[in-house]
């Protein structure tokens, strides 16, 4: 890896502020201040940064958070705050979302490091199941489950959605089972129905399930059989 970007992502600071910083003489290599960005470096080596050691992170991170309303899954959107706001340096640099949530939409939020693993939760061939607990406006009618099992037509689209599997709750709540990640997907398969949802909350991807114990905005490392359910 070249050390200015090792040193931007275990810092926060911008490549061009990394390339500052090098020129100031702040980052040593084994001792021995560096100031050429373009230098190889690897896990063996030793840097440091205006006196502190930074750490070399190994690949192979899995997490699960507790996404809250009001974030977005992107590293830099603008108008909201990122889920990545919630982890320190490096890992808020290295880390993606396996899957993305609305911004209104809170719940399981699935992240790591390996673009492999997660294609294999995000790819539509692999029809990886999510659950959602969806907060509808009007009450649930008798006919949705139905609807959801044949095959819901998005109006602009021109093939329906694949089966989803409906559970009641209650008059407004239910749990929706789908196998797809289209745009705005939940909402727009009620709205197909006449009805609105009110609230969304993605409690389980695959073998995966919100681990009840974390509450908004905080996350945990996935355990082996988390991360080899994918």
């Amino acid at each position: 890896m070249r050390l200015d970007k090792f040193i931007a992502e275990n810092t926060g600071l911008t490549r061009s502020q990394a390339a500052k910083a090098l020129k100031s003489g702040l980052v040593t290599v084994n001792q021995k201040v560096e100031k050429s960005g373009a230098v190889k470096i690897t896990a063996q080596d030793e840097i440091h940064y205006d006196g502190e050691l930074l750490e070399w992170m190994d690949e192979g991170q899995y997490f699960m958070l507790y996404k809250p309303q009001g974030y977005v899954c992107s590293h830099d959107d603008g108008e909201y705050p990122t889920v990545f706001q919630f982890f320190d340096y490096p890992l808020m640099t290295k880390l993606h979302t396996a899957g993305r949530l609305d911004v209104d939409t809170t719940g399981l939020v699935l992240l790591t490091d390996d673009g492999k693993w997660s294609h294999r939760i995000t790819s539509p061939k692999h029809h990886c199941e999510k659950t959602y607990l969806v907060t509808l406006a009007d009450p649930v009618e008798d006919f949705y489950a139905q609807r959801f099992e044949e095959g819901i037509l998005l109006r602009g689209e021109r093939e329906p959605c694949l089966p989803a599997k409906m559970e009641i709750l209650d008059d407004y709540n239910v749990n929706l089972t789908i196998s797809e990640g289209r745009y705005h997907q939940v909402k727009r398969m009620f709205a197909a129905l006449g009805n609105k949802v009110e609230a969304l909350h993605r409690w389980r991807i695959g073998a995966v399930v919100l681990d009840e114990d974390l509450q908004e905005g905080e996350f945990r490392p996935l355990n082996e059989d988390e991360i080899g359910s994918f």
